[in-house]
């Protein structure tokens, strides 16, 4: 896989290495290209195009989104990506010295970048690009898909329980889609919603418990399939370019362990990989399909033990860990290849796969992931309208100022980021604790430094249907063993027992861990920060939190919490960061 052998990518460097580049925002709106060719319009290849976006966590409007400078791989996964970051990745890909590249996939320069070149993604721009390229490559050859985590994540989604993403997915176009924080709101919420899509919400992972067939309780009768369990359509057949194209939905299988299985009692969820094999068996038996595509919710390192251990899947789709993974990555199986794709997060970028099928088979592909600069687009006039409806009811809250900060404010990362770091600190001022924990979710946008901290920000990071905090005393041996079990979610060598998401972030403590040690060993040296103690294990602390998921808790919602907090402090500046003592990564190119 040398770095010239990826044509698609030389390409996208040429072509976006030549958009322009601005020096300020005002220079940037005024010369807003109005010709999309210049920089969108890809080379056409074969006769089925798919377009792929994932992850956008209800974000209609464009962002700024940091990459990761922390994304540890180990095992089977060391040095490969995503697990590379900043430099290593510029050097892997061969994209140093290209701006907007080096912006789009990296960390690296990111205020500079970010200042130069703006915000990314919008769904009025993101819908402006696919029907530039549906139409370009013919309306008849090409489909949409949306790899789920699509009605979860703004303030508007949480207050039309993702009915405005219902809407905007319909007027993109979208054909297929999956799920995972779908099914945060309620079962018959997610099938109200269902039935408003007008693309096929597919999940071959997604079974109805036998209690409630049983009982013919109101959603077991609502199931697409009593007969086999389906709660959902599990594929599709797609006729398109002349050819016949399958797609296998896969949602998130740690959706009722990850998120409050309370909201959907009666669905099962798992990775249920042998009844994907025995779905893609009979599916290629029974359809005759030139090709078979896994729309997937796995996770990237989920999907490449999913294309391994699974024969007859030509590409997955995937998403849930917000990599943005330049490349068709190969995996070998017992009888081919499969390759796994990924589109990022917050509609940063659109995969475009490019497929030439002939006499019942691939025969060659073409892959892209296309960077969405918002600089560069038009909004689409019919999109903008109803983003700007969508969030006119509730633009006074989303428009509060709350606080400034001078500091670039993130979230993704293995252990902790800025945004993070602010919500630790308002669950122990705010509740008087000792110690907080917050989860590693990878949801939430950048805000950059000199801009003003509003509502609209803080619901990107706390928007939810399960925020409640909470304050309560918890030994030092359960604080342990709730990082080691984080951990090893995060660091299990088998892919298969991760659950995505990133470390769960904690305030006022310091650790060591090493993430090549066993289960149960990996955590040491936890130090209480204000006082410089060692953790006692048999001591009681006072830990203030939010999320839980398996019962609501007492408190008010996080974001009351954070509000109250950054209203009292009114300025960021200085912030620590709190991350751990990492050890075991020397050379790691998964760090910088």
């Amino acid at each position: 896989m040398s770095k010239l052998s990826r044509r698609e990518f030389v390409y996208m460097m040429a072509v976006l290495g030549s958009a322009p580049v601005f020096a300020n925002s005002h220079t940037r709106m005024l010369e807003t290209t109005k010709n999309l060719e210049d920089y969108y319009k890809l080379k056409p290849y074969g006769n089925v195009r798919l377009m792929h976006m994932t992850d956008s966590h209800a974000q209609l409007l464009p962002v700024y989104f940091r990459e990761p400078s922390v994304n540890l791989g180990f095992h089977g996964n060391y040095g490969k990506p995503p697990h590379i970051v900043g430099e290593k990745l510029l050097d892997y890909y061969g994209i140093k010295g290209n701006k907007r590249l080096e912006y789009a996939y990296s960390m690296v320069n990111f205020e500079k970048h970010a200042k130069a070149m703006g915000r990314t993604g919008g769904f009025a721009q993101i819908k402006t690009v696919v029907d530039f390229l549906r139409n370009s490559f013919g309306a008849d050859k090409s489909l949409l898909l949306d790899g789920g985590d699509t009605w979860q994540g703004s303030w508007t989604a949480l207050q039309t329980r993702g009915k405005d993403m219902v809407g905007a997915m319909n007027l993109l176009g979208v054909d297929v889609a999956v799920g995972h924080w779908e099914f945060t709101y309620n079962a018959q919420e997610v099938l109200d919603n269902v039935k408003e899509l007008k693309a096929e919400f597919l999940a071959q992972n997604v079974k109805v418990k036998e209690d409630a067939l049983f009982n013919e309780t109101e959603i077991a009768q609502q199931a697409y399939d009593q007969d086999n369990g389906y709660a959902f359509k599990p594929y599709t057949i797609k006729e398109i370019g002349g050819a016949r194209i399958a797609i296998i939905g896969q949602a998130f299988p740690y959706t009722t362990i990850a998120n409050p299985q309370r909201f959907i009692e009666d669905w099962t969820f798992s990775i249920n990989d042998e009844g994907m094999q025995e779905l893609v068996d009979e599916v290629r038996e029974e359809e005759k399909p030139d090709a078979v595509i896994v729309l997937s919710h796995n996770g990237y390192d989920t999907d490449k033990k999913m294309a391994e251990v699974v024969t007859g899947i030509d590409f997955i789709m995937g998403g849930h860990t917000h990599d943005g993974v330049p490349e068709a990555y190969p995996v070998k199986n017992e009888n081919g290849v499969t390759y796994v794709c990924n589109a990022g997060s917050n509609g940063k970028f659109l995969n475009v796969l490019d497929l030439d099928v002939k006499d019942g088979k691939i025969v060659g592909h073409k892959f892209t992931l296309l960077p969405i600069f918002s600089d560069l687009i038009p909004e689409d006039p019919a999109m903008k309208k109803y983003i700007e409806d969508v969030r006119a009811p509730f633009k006074k809250d989303l428009d509060r100022v709350i606080a400034t900060t001078e500091q670039t404010l993130f979230r993704r990362g293995n252990f902790n980021g800025s945004w993070d770091q602010i919500i630790c600190d308002a669950l122990i001022d705010v509740k008087g604790a000792d110690i907080s924990l917050s989860p590693g979710f990878r949801w939430g946008t950048s805000v950059m430094p000199g801009q003003d901290i509003t509502f609209d920000d803080l619901a990107t990071q706390t928007a939810m249907t399960y925020p409640e905090t909470y304050a309560r005393d918890i030994s030092g041996k359960d604080i342990k063993l709730i990082l080691e079990d984080v951990a090893d979610n995060l660091f299990n060598e088998d892919p298969f027992y991760q659950q995505g998401g990133d470390m769960v972030r904690t305030g006022g403590i310091s650790y060591k861990i090493n993430p090549t040690a066993k289960m149960g060993e990996r955590i040491s040296e936890i130090t209480l920060t204000k006082t410089g103690q060692k953790l006692d294990a048999n001591k009681s602390y006072k830990v203030a939190g939010w999320s839980t998921v398996g019962a609501k808790s007492p408190g008010e919602p996080v974001w009351e919490t954070v509000e109250t907090y950054l209203q009292n402090v009114k300025h960021i500046a200085n912030l620590k960061v709190d991350t751990p003592d990492i050890v075991g990564i020397k050379g790691n190119p998964g760090i910088i």
